[in-house]
């Protein structure tokens, strides 16, 4: 996947040093913030890669959604560790949901025989 054509490791590397260049001329971010801003955008990139190959979507959103808590909470939201973790368990739940309905099975379930062949084949 390329993102405006190029890889997406690239367009993280250069936010990265734009975020420290930011930094160095100006921008106050402390060194958690900064790492904040990285891994939201990771997550962003990771979610736009799995929705391109159509694998594990769910599991993306999920990142993301964690990295945008860590990004709120590395500049000031206040949120205690539990519900931090009750936001996560409700969306886990969500998706869960959502994934039961795209989800078949790659083998076709075995087929129950009928009473009647069941006993042909058994010799009576």
């Amino acid at each position: 996947m390329r993102i405006f054509g190029r890889e997406p490791a690239l367009w993280l590397a250069l936010l990265g040093v734009a975020v420290k260049l930011a930094t160095a001329f100006g921008l106050d971010l402390t060194n958690d913030q900064q790492a904040s801003v990285n891994a939201a955008s990771l997550a962003v990139v990771g979610v736009l890669v799995a929705a391109s190959t159509h694998d594990g979507i769910a599991a993306a959103a999920l990142g993301l959604l964690q990295a945008g808590i860590a990004l709120a909470v590395g500049f000031g939201l206040h949120w205690a560790p539990d519900q931090q973790a009750t936001v996560m368990s409700f969306a886990a739940a969500l998706a869960a949901m959502w994934t039961r309905t795209q989800v078949t099975a790659l083998v076709p379930p075995t087929p129950t025989p009928k009473p009647a062949a069941a006993a042909r084949a058994a010799g009576r």
